[in-house]
C-alpha cells in the first residue's frame, strides 16, 4: 500500500500562510476599504475595479481569471505588510 495521502484527506494546516483560511470576497473588500475602488483600479487596472465596481462583479470576475486573482492576493499581501511596517515605525504612547 502507498503511504501518499488520499485526495479526501484533509489539507494541512498553513500556519505560516496569511491567506490561509480567508475567502476571495474577504481579500477585495479589505483592499477596497483600504485603498477604495479608485485606488484598487489605479494599482490592479481591471474593468472589474474601474468601471461600476462592487464586490460581486469583482469575485465573479476573479473566479474565473486566475492570473487575476493571484494579482490581486499579491496586492493584498503587500498590504499587510505595508500595515506591519507602518505600525512597527509608529512611535508607541
Amino acid at each position: 500500500m502507498s503511504d501518499a495521502p488520499s485526495p479526501s484527506a484533509s489539507p494541512q494546516p498553513q500556519p505560516r500562510n496569511p491567506l490561509h483560511g480567508l475567502t476571495l470576497e474577504a481579500i477585495v473588500t479589505a483592499l477596497a476599504d483600504c485603498y477604495g475602488w479608485e485606488g484598487l483600479g489605479e494599482r490592479i487596472p481591471l474593468r472589474c475595479f474601474t468601471s461600476d465596481p462592487s464586490v460581486a462583479s469583482s469575485l465573479k470576475f476573479l473566479r474565473k481569471t486566475p492570473w487575476a486573482r493571484e494579482k490581486v492576493e499579491s496586492l493584498y499581501l503587500f498590504m499587510l505588510r505595508d500595515q506591519r511596517r507602518q505600525q512597527s515605525s509608529s512611535p508607541r504612547p
